[in-house]
């Protein structure tokens, strides 16, 4: 099966914006750019902005349970730590994760990856993390493998809690020498990232895992920066992460260190949104020639599956460029999940994964908030209009 995409009024092939292309499509890869072949299939994209579909590089959609009944306390100014303390955060989720089957796991997130794959995002990375105990973060690794969704989904385990029954140490030692090995006996986890934060795994803690995950063949991620700079970033780099994440209290010296080693800043602008904290200081990373990838980081704290409105996030609140914003949940996101050789971009060879906005210029994502822009989704080759 072959399809044309023709009189494409702006493309933004992951790079730069074109005009007045086209785009030849021939068994879910892109043959040729800018010129009318013959095809099957013909989308006339007249007037419409064409763009590589979204690479949503942080996600939480595995778990059971919601907490909307935080809001009053986020309003109120209750902060994520003493929000936890009267019974929400991480460990409400893993206790309601818990006592949910797999099956209603993936029944779940079935819900959400359709949202956002008809929101525009042709790849989902999603995380384990409220399990917490051998048996638990397999279920959610298996739920994550088994979804059968129009999107492609990346999974990686995630070391997200200590339990409130052990100490850190011990907890640590657990995942090293219990959890890492069954994950990586079932192969369920291409990458492993940690929470390296101020009462969650500190920097000694994050490294152990990250060292034994990386053995196991899993590659690093890892929350880092996010409510203190206690040296996670720093680690990042010492690990040749593939990305470190967050980054609202990052420091000059963990940027360089990031910049050097060539780790992706990944930046979740919904998170401190729904927290009423200020946002990363994007422009001074992408000063400093950090490559700054964007994600939604939905999670039961920060329930987003629209990456239209991420990018509207970083462009009021972050300041980043249009195109800069554009780069972040393509290309950039690619990089940061290692598959950038295959898509995130618009280029002869890659995968046809690839959305068609009812918009005139790239602007209108931004411009048009609130609304969901994408009128149809191409994912390998195959159309989609929900």
């Amino acid at each position: 099966m072959d399809l044309l995409i023709k009189n494409i009024g702006i493309m933004f092939d992951g790079y730069n914006f074109i005009k007045n292309t086209s785009i030849y499509i021939e068994n879910g890869t892109i043959r040729s750019i800018g010129k009318n072949e013959r095809a099957e299939e013909i989308i006339d994209a007249e007037k419409k902005f064409v763009m590589p579909g979204f690479i949503d590089s942080h996600t939480h959609i595995a778990f059971a349970g919601y907490r909307d009944f935080e809001i009053d306390w986020k309003i109120n100014g209750l902060s994520y730590k003493e929000i936890a303390g009267k019974g929400g955060g991480i460990k409400y989720t893993v206790n309601e994760t818990k006592k949910a089957s797999k099956e209603r796991i993936k029944k779940e997130m079935m819900k959400r990856a359709k949202e956002m794959f008809f929101h525009g995002t042709t790849t989902i990375e999603a995380k384990s993390g409220y399990g917490l105990d051998k048996k638990n973060e397999i279920k959610l690794l298996e739920a994550i493998n088994e979804i059968d969704c129009k999107a492609s989904i990346i999974p990686t385990f995630l070391a997200h809690a200590v339990p409130p029954e052990i100490n850190a140490d011990e907890y640590t030692d657990y995942v090293v020498n219990d959890i890492l090995p069954a994950v990586a006996e079932k192969k369920l986890a291409k990458f492993a990232d940690v929470f390296c934060e101020k009462g969650y795994f500190n920097v000694s803690q994050s490294k152990k895992i990250l060292k034994a995950a990386q053995q196991h063949g899993m590659e690093a991620k890892i929350h880092a920066d996010e409510f203190s700079c206690i040296g996670c970033s720093k680690l990042a780099a010492e690990l040749k992460a593939k990305s470190a994440d967050h980054l609202l209290m990052i420091d000059d010296d963990s940027i360089n260190a990031l910049k050097n080693a060539g780790v992706v800043a990944t930046l979740l602008p919904a998170t401190p949104f729904v927290l009423n904290e200020d946002y990363p200081n994007a422009k001074k990373m992408m000063n400093a020639g950090l490559k700054i990838a964007l994600a939604t980081d939905m999670n039961p704290n920060c329930y987003v599956g629209n990456m239209q409105f991420i990018i509207q996030l970083a462009v009021y609140k972050m300041k980043i460029p249009v195109i800069d914003a554009l780069k972040g949940v393509t290309i950039n996101a690619a990089k940061s999940l290692g598959i950038d050789a295959i898509t995130g971009s618009i280029e002869i060879g890659k995968n046809a994964d690839i959305i068609i906005l009812n918009a005139p210029s790239p602007n209108f994502i931004p411009y048009h908030i609130g609304s969901n822009l994408v009128e149809k989704v191409i994912k390998n080759g195959i159309v989609y209009s929900e």
